[in-house]
């Protein structure tokens, strides 16, 4: 299920991430964060409905130093002023992806993970696994009826 995003949760991600979004056409918005105290920034852009073979769907964008990543499908999204963060979902079977976009403009991803590491115990899991399950761990509040 496609996500619709709103004029609210843009406004949301934006304040969250320290910065306003600036429009880039109808579907398109791009915040850019910058990190003040270390030389970081990064550009984040959600594009919105875009048309893949006749379905729609929304695709996140991160752009930084030497990096670029893309979260294709995204379903849902968890914007934490406590965290200062936003965390962007896409779902696909049993396999969760997130891509997260802090407001220091720190960003990480997390690529098809397997149902069963995120709804586990996460101390049981190798330590490098554990980051992973206590990162996405806001998907298990989600239910396939979820809306923002």
């Amino acid at each position: 299920m496609i996500h619709q995003f709103t004029k609210e949760n843009i406004d949301t991600i934006g304040k969250v991430l320290g910065t306003k979004p600036k429009p880039l056409g109808n579907d398109v918005f791009r915040f850019e964060v910058k990190n003040e105290e270390e030389p970081r920034k990064l550009a984040l852009e959600i594009h919105l409905g875009l048309d893949v073979n006749d379905e729609q769907m929304n695709m996140v964008s991160v752009y930084a130093y030497n990096t670029f990543l893309q979260l294709h499908n995204c379903t849902a999204f968890v914007a934490s002023e406590m965290l200062q963060q936003v965390t962007f979902f896409g779902k696909s079977g049993e396999k969760t992806s997130g891509l997260i976009v802090e407001k220091t403009a720190g960003c990480s991803l997390y690529a098809n993970v397997d149902h069963s590491i995120l709804s586990g115990d996460f101390t049981q899991l190798p330590e490098d696994l554990m980051m992973c399950g206590i990162a996405l761990s806001l998907t298990e509040s989600m239910d396939d009826d979820f809306t923002f």
